[in-house]
């Protein structure tokens, strides 16, 4: 037994160990400005076992945490796969990400999560909307006070909840006062910023929540180190009928006109030309954001670039669709819907051929409040929307979603069905894939039902 005596303690997102006499883990690193091994904060734990091992004599410097108890107001209610959801995420070591459909109860998992343990909890949310809404949840349940951290404010309590930005910007800061992290919508997680909060943060416990952890990019396959592994998942189609609301998905396949399908396919071949003349081949998006790096160099790379923008305009709008829309929109009338555009250009379209309420990036929150009061209430029975209503926002009852134009992100094509998921008596959801035949949107539209089934 080594009766030196080490001391452990935090340090702007990192800990250091202090007068260790032996080599560490070989995820710390010898910092010469302090004569001490250091590494990131999100190995505290890691290294508090490694230490009591070796029977280690170590001073722990590291939590300084908040203050508080919560005492429970009201019965949590679990429902079976909400039960092994966490049953699974406390066998895992209480690390883990749960992946539920949207409308599956994936709020009240994290809540029975802060009530097991009953220890500091800081809950890491994408929009000041998704604050709000847990801010709710949260007072309807425990008995403490909440603190808001982001929109301005800083106020940290036993319970915090935070935006994705704020509790980026202030990691340092918030790295050692809590022991336990939600991560709601966790894909957001891994980008090459956010991923941060988890790096410097030396909360033993984790929770990961979405309904898609998979990225385009792949880097959802870090959340293994910085939130835990995959340890429940349920689709739409497992739960439906008895959770989540019985549905269908239609493809609805469309033809280009004779003039779009010549501008559509002189396009792509100027775009594939390029590429094959300089024998590029994009296997991925890293390979495609290299591309536009490199546009920003090579006038022709750019040229090739734009025309394949262009030709999946052509194929997102095209013309057929409003057609196919119209005739959706007669068979549901009265019935709530929502539809679903890639573009503010398609979106105007179809607000002003249909007069259709429409929300975009560009609608201020109180007319977005407004559109989805009256929505709630079946004072207006539909809404066009471009990437506004798929996250973070509390969305009224619809049972029709129709996604004219997408990108082929599979978690975007889950978030939009979960839209329409929420149990409605004697209503079967239906979601309606419009896609343009013999183009790039086609082929696409099978990745995005993966995961669904």
């Amino acid at each position: 037994m080594n009766t030196s005596v080490i001391e452990l303690v935090y340090d702007r997102g990192t800990i250091v160990l202090k007068g260790s006499v032996f080599a560490p883990p070989s995820f710390f690193k010898w910092d010469e400005r302090v004569k001490s091994y250091r590494a990131l904060a999100f190995r505290y734990w890691e290294t508090v076992t490694f230490l009591k091992k070796w029977n280690a004599n170590f001073r722990d410097n590291v939590l300084d945490l908040q203050t508080g108890k919560i005492k429970l107001l009201k019965t949590i209610k679990l429902r079976n796969y909400q039960k092994e959801a966490l049953e699974n995420w406390v066998k895992a070591g209480k690390k883990g990400v749960v992946v539920l459909p949207t409308g599956a109860g994936k709020t009240l998992v994290a809540v029975a999560a802060i009530n097991f343990l009953s220890m500091p909890s800081l809950v890491v949310v994408p929009t000041l909307e998704l604050m709000d809404q847990w801010e709710k949840v949260l007072g309807k349940y425990f008995s403490v006070r909440i603190g808001r951290f982001g929109g301005g404010r800083k106020d940290i309590e036993f319970l915090t909840i935070a935006t994705y930005d704020s509790a980026y910007l202030n990691a340092e800061f918030l790295g050692n006062k809590f022991m336990l992290l939600i991560f709601d919508e966790v894909h957001h997680l891994p980008s090459p910023g956010y991923r941060q909060i988890a790096e410097l943060n030396a909360a033993p416990y984790r929770l990961g929540l979405t309904a898609t952890p998979e990225r385009e990019d792949n880097l959802h396959l870090d959340l293994r180190y910085l939130v835990g592994p995959v340890v429940y998942r349920r689709s739409p189609r497992e739960l439906a009928g008895r959770y989540l609301a019985d549905f269908d998905i239609v493809k609805v396949r469309v033809k280009l006109s004779d003039e779009e399908r010549e501008k559509y396919f002189e396009l792509v071949d100027k775009y594939k030309r390029y590429l094959s003349s300089r024998g590029i081949k994009i296997r991925s998006i890293r390979d495609f954001e290299k591309l536009i790096i490199r546009s920003g160099l090579d006038k022709e790379a750019r040229e090739a670039l734009l025309a394949w923008l262009e030709a999946r305009r052509i194929a997102f709008n095209a013309a057929a669709k409003i057609e196919v829309l119209k005739g959706i929109l007669a068979k549901h009338r009265g019935e709530r819907i929502i539809i679903f555009t890639e573009n503010n250009e398609i979106v105007r379209k179809i607000s002003l051929n249909f007069l259709i309420p429409e929300i975009t990036y560009k609608t201020s929150d109180e007319e977005r409040r407004l559109i989805m009061e009256k929505f709630r209430k079946g004072e207006i029975n539909a809404v066009v929307t471009s990437k506004v209503l798929e996250e973070g926002v509390d969305v009224p009852e619809a049972n029709v979603a129709i996604v004219l134009s997408g990108t082929g992100s599979r978690r975007e094509f889950i978030q939009r069905l979960g839209r329409i998921l929420r149990p409605k008596k004697g209503k079967r959801a239906v979601l309606y894939e419009i896609v343009t035949a013999g183009t790039a949107e086609t082929r696409v539209s099978r990745k995005r039902r993966k995961g669904v089934s």
